[in-house]
This record gives structure tokens, C-alpha cells and sequence, in this order.
């Protein structure tokens, strides 16, 4: 007899960052263990990309935020964090190797026009922050 695993997803809703309010659009679902993708689809199936904003999800969920998609009328924020009066705007990436890769990243932070803290997550060890954008290593940000 073949024992059926639970799967452990966490449902995270989409939310529109300038008429703040929660969206009705599919939400995006979260694993609690990344290792559960390679368990079910194999090792070749990974993005490590998808890994990494895993991760990132994970962390902000320790460290007490509440978190949601952010929506802007064009782009997607990977993560609008929050907790108490403090809200954070987070973008993932594997690695900012292509000037594409970096516009993408980065503008989709700049059409947010509000003041809270905006990062870009990636696995690049060279600061790239720029328009008040912080630019943080992965490794480093896990650490703090």
C-alpha cells in the first residue's frame, strides 16, 4: 500500500500596492519544504530562480511579515512584506547576468511610487543598488 504524502502549500493572494486592497486574481502557492518540488517531479525539474524565491518567502514568514504578491497596473512585485507599521518590497532573482534581467528587476520597484524600503535579492556577491533600491546578495541577506 502506497502511503499518499500531504502536500504542504502555502496560498499567497495577489494585492494591489496603489488602491491597497487584495485581489481576486489566482493567488501564487509556496512550498514549506523546497525540497519537496524534486521530490515529486525529479531532480531536472528545478528552477532555481523559483528555489530562491522560495527561500525568500520562507525567510520573510520567519522573520514575522505578512506577505503578498504585489500588483502594480503593469508589473508584478515578488513580495510586499509586512509587519507592524513597516512594509517591504522585494524582488528575487537567481542572477542579474543580463541588462534585460536587471530593467526587469529593478523597474518593476521603480513604478512603485511610496517610500518604503525596496530590495532585489540575487545570488551576484557585486552591489548593484540603484534609484534607492537596494541591491543584496542572498547569502549576506539570509545571515542578518
Amino acid at each position: 500500500m502506497t502511503r499518499k504524502l500531504p502536500t504542504r502549500l502555502r496560498k499567497v493572494e495577489r494585492y494591489d500596492i496603489k488602491g491597497k486592497l487584495h485581489l481576486k486574481t489566482a493567488p501564487k502557492y509556496y512550498v514549506c519544504d523546497t525540497g519537496l518540488p524534486n521530490t515529486i517531479l525529479g531532480s531536472d525539474n528545478t528552477d532555481i530562480g523559483q528555489q530562491l524565491e522560495n527561500i525568500v518567502y520562507l525567510e520573510l514568514l520567519r522573520r514575522g511579515y505578512r506577505v503578498n504578491i504585489g500588483k502594480t497596473r503593469t508589473k508584478e512585485i515578488d513580495f510586499v512584506a509586512v509587519k507592524g507599521k513597516e512594509t517591504i518590497y522585494v524582488q528575487v532573482a537567481y542572477l542579474l547576468a543580463t541588462p534585460e534581467t536587471v530593467k526587469r528587476e529593478f523597474g518593476n520597484l521603480e513604478q512603485v511610487k511610496d517610500n518604503y524600503l525596496k530590495y532585489v535579492i540575487s545570488m551576484d556577491e557585486v552591489d548593484m543598488s540603484r534609484s534607492g533600491i537596494r541591491h543584496v546578495n542572498m547569502i549576506e541577506w539570509l545571515e542578518k
